[in-house]
């Protein structure tokens, strides 16, 4: 009885999240586009951070495993950075970890091969972390920046991404020998991890071609000898047919 109540009392829990995070991206589109009331849909904004921000805090001093926790929420923590509106979109990624906990792929019929290589390609290769040490450098960068060079957060921001993905279009650039410091630290750390990011990437998508040719090789191999042996089974018998109706022949 105690153990059915806990699990209705997660399950109205993860719905209730849910139903939060979809409110969110949908928020993120009202505010992005402009659309309906601008200064209510930003304070939903600030109140909707304040609740993942609490909640986030609250399984992080829960959790017994803290290591392992940080690195399945790294998208969790970046949900809840507050320079952006943009940035709720990665609460999407809390989303995709209910379905995957429910196995609501499985219920459905809609688990199959792609399922297992999404999961393989996000952790197995160490996507999550590179991605999460990129972004965590970004905003540090970004956030730095704001401060010393008297930037607004979003305009920091666009000169963080623009920097660490070599864009460089001097929209923003800094002034201050702090500043410039940060700039530098950006160019090495987050090129860097960008880099080997895009090269993770690449490697994947190149591994399963690889593994793919060899398969139908493989298989091409094992279609040949297969059809060689049965070649030789036909002409075994084809031999003992002939020798059969020589002996016949010289009865008669």
């Amino acid at each position: 009885m105690k153990k059915r109540k806990w699990t209705r009392l997660i399950m109205c829990y993860h719905v209730i999240v849910t139903i939060l995070t979809l409110w969110s991206v949908v928020n993120v589109i009202l505010l992005t586009f402009h659309w309906g009331d601008w200064q209510l849909e930003k304070h939903i904004a600030d109140a909707l951070l304040g609740v993942f921000a609490v909640d986030y805090v609250s399984r992080f001093v829960t959790t017994p495993d803290r290591k392992t926790f940080l690195i399945h929420s790294a998208f969790d923590l970046l949900g809840i950075i507050p320079m952006h509106p943009v940035f709720a979109l990665f609460r999407l990624g809390r989303l995709a970890r209910l379905i995957r906990y429910h196995h609501l792929f499985y219920r459905l019929g809609w688990d199959g091969k792609w399922t297992h290589d999404f999961h393989r390609f996000i952790y197995s290769t160490g996507f999550i972390y590179l991605f999460s040490i990129s972004i965590a450098i970004i905003v540090l960068s970004a956030l730095l920046f704001s401060v010393f060079e008297h930037q607004s957060l979003s305009d920091s921001l666009w000169w963080a991404i623009t920097t660490a993905t070599t864009v460089g279009y001097g929209d923003d650039t800094p002034h201050t020998p702090v500043g410039k410091v940060i700039a530098v630290g950006l160019m090495f750390g987050g090129i860097g991890f960008i880099g080997l990011l895009t090269s993770t990437i690449t490697d994947f998508f190149t591994t399963d071609t690889q593994q793919a040719e060899q398969a139908e090789v493989t298989v091409t191999s094992t279609e040949v000898n297969l059809l060689l042996t049965k070649i030789d089974q036909l002409t075994t018998k084809v031999d003992q047919l002939q020798a059969d109706l020589n002996r016949l022949k010289h009865k008669h």
